[in-house]
């Protein structure tokens, strides 16, 4: 059985439910809730309206071209190895959580050239849905290369 077309549907389909729930969220903040503004949700959980023109916690911050170019850059790494590990079981689910995130930002600096941001956490930058997918699909790829925990007798140590 070929799992390529499988694999890649799967990816394909993850990335652009990402990329879609991405963009509506990042819009249903941006009408509803004014830039700088703080709504309460949940004791310890806020919604914001920021803009983030850097990577992950505002590193590179105002980097423009060099921040998009290096997520492109990455983007394609990530396709690349997808593309040469496609029978790994799993590796779909990860590509996708990061294809679509990074395509989230990357869209939203492309239109806007900063990044909308809105949960926002005590003691931790503000973020969104693509955010939280790339965060999450780089621990599923570290999931997906090292395997589940072995157990029992011949364990590794």
């Amino acid at each position: 059985m070929n799992l390529a077309l499988p694999a890649t549907l799967r990816a394909g389909g993850t990335a652009a439910g990402v990329l879609a729930a991405d963009q509506v969220t990042k819009a249903v903040v941006r009408s509803s809730i004014d830039r700088g503004a703080r709504v309460d949700v949940l004791p310890g959980i806020d919604l914001v309206n920021t803009r983030n023109t850097g990577v992950a916690f505002g590193f590179l911050s105002g980097g423009g071209t060099l921040v998009a170019g290096l997520a492109a850059l990455a983007l394609l790494a990530l396709l690349a190895f997808f593309a040469t590990h496609i029978d790994r079981r799993l590796v779909w689910l990860p590509t996708g959580l990061l294809v679509g995130g990074a395509a989230g930002n990357l869209v939203d600096r492309a239109r806007e050239g900063s990044v909308t941001d809105f949960v926002d956490l005590p003691l931790w930058p503000a973020f969104n849905l693509a955010d939280a997918a790339i965060t999450i699909g780089v621990l599923a790829l570290l999931y997906v290369l090292e395997g589940p925990p072995s157990r029992g007798p011949g364990r590794r140590s």
